[in-house]
């Protein structure tokens, strides 16, 4: 049997997401521009890909804009922010479990100029409010966080951080990475002080290489690339009009079978962690029990190496990940984990499943069976033991 439960990493695309993609590719090939009848068939499948969008968040159509995928999105969006008010603040605040995209651009900011400071989270994962209201300040220009933790599942309150964040500092911009919760976890933005999030078509079952940043109109923001523009002041470069097609058709489809697939996410996910747990000694779950996403669970098996259960599991036709999917080929101890005080043994016993709206019982048992022979043959071995 061949399970996938790295979709935390990428998924995989939806048959009616291929064939919208590639009905699109026969038809909208041409630059989205007014100059042509071929063209403004383009520039109405852009438009109503932005509607869509834009109808699952509760937010304009015209402030969806289209980008490459999650990164680019999130560094639009920190890097066009800080630079277009700088000159009323030079301070960022993020916190250090968020996803690499986030934290490699705060730390460029530093290097030029900028003081970026990092927000306590529990053992937990959850955003200290206490520490968030400490570090606000009058130069506070950008608090950039990320919705769902992307490798151990907690779901951030939102309404109490952007509460905590406008009332010290009404002018400070919140950018939140919805990659993790989009179709997943209920985000409606009409009820939120959010002005930017970041979205991923690979998350959702669209196809990769396409992504979107919700802009409201609030806040000062310039482009961090510069170009043709066709239909985005703020992104330039010609639309990739099958692409952005295709996440349409997958936000669509997420959100018509959400509830539906939380329901059957968290029955499977609650099955496979209580099934691991009782047949592993010493091993546990990281992050909370409660406030967590149906679809992330990492947990941690001592007397094992992370690494060596990935390959052992991939042998029996199980795909995960260890820790950070960004860390998986670093052998040391996930940032997220030192974050949230984890000790070495289970960080680097750690594994993480992402769970899809394809996965079965039957595959979440065979899971575990394989699970449990794969760590009976480590342990064994492991220099971890003992």
């Amino acid at each position: 049997m061949k399970v996938y439960l790295d979709n935390c990493r990428s998924t995989a695309v939806d048959e009616e997401v291929i064939r919208a993609v590639a009905d699109s590719m026969k038809n909208h090939y041409a630059v989205p521009s007014g100059l042509s009848s071929i063209g403004m068939r383009c520039v109405d499948a852009v438009k109503k890909s932005q509607e869509k969008i834009a109808g699952t968040l509760n937010v304009e159509p015209e402030n969806i804009v289209f980008t490459s995928g999650g990164t680019e999105s999130n560094n639009l969006a920190l890097m066009g922010v800080a630079y277009a008010n700088k000159g009323r603040g030079r301070h960022v605040l993020t916190t250090p479990i968020e996803h690499p995209s986030i934290i490699n651009a705060c730390e460029e900011l530093k290097r030029n100029g900028f003081k970026v400071d990092y927000v306590r989270v529990n053992c937990e994962g959850f955003i200290d409010l206490e520490s968030l209201e400490g570090l606000l300040n009058s130069e506070t220009i950008l608090v950039a966080l990320g919705h769902v933790n992307h490798v151990i599942g907690t779901v951030q309150p939102l309404k109490e951080v952007c509460e905590v964040i406008k009332d010290k500092n009404e002018g400070t911009v919140i950018h939140v990475n919805a990659a993790a919760s989009y179709t997943k976890v209920p985000l409606d933005l009409s009820r939120l002080e959010i002005d930017m999030v970041s979205l991923s078509s690979r998350k959702i079952h669209g196809q990769s290489g396409v992504g979107a940043l919700n802009v409201e109109e609030n806040f000062r923001i310039k482009p961090v690339m510069h170009g043709v523009t066709s239909l985005s002041d703020l992104r330039p470069g010609h639309e990739n009009v099958p692409g952005i097609v295709g996440f349409a058709k997958a936000a669509e489809i997420g959100f018509r079978d959400m509830e539906e697939n939380m329901v059957r996410a968290r029955l499977l996910s609650e099955r496979l962690v209580k099934s691991i747990l009782e047949r592993i000694p010493n091993s546990r779950l990281i992050g909370p029990e409660k406030g967590r996403s149906p679809y992330i669970s990492c947990l941690s098996l001592l007397d094992v190496e992370g690494e060596a259960m990935a390959l052992q599991l991939d042998f029996l036709g199980v795909t995960v990940s260890t820790g950070s999917a960004c860390a998986a080929l670093r052998l040391k101890e996930d940032y997220v984990f030192q974050a949230i005080g984890l000790g070495y043994r289970e960080a680097h016993g750690s594994i993480r499943f992402c769970l899809s709206k394809y996965n079965t019982l039957e595959e979440i048992d065979y899971v575990v069976d394989s699970v449990v022979k794969a760590h009976s043959n480590l342990a064994r071995i492991s220099v971890f033991k003992g």
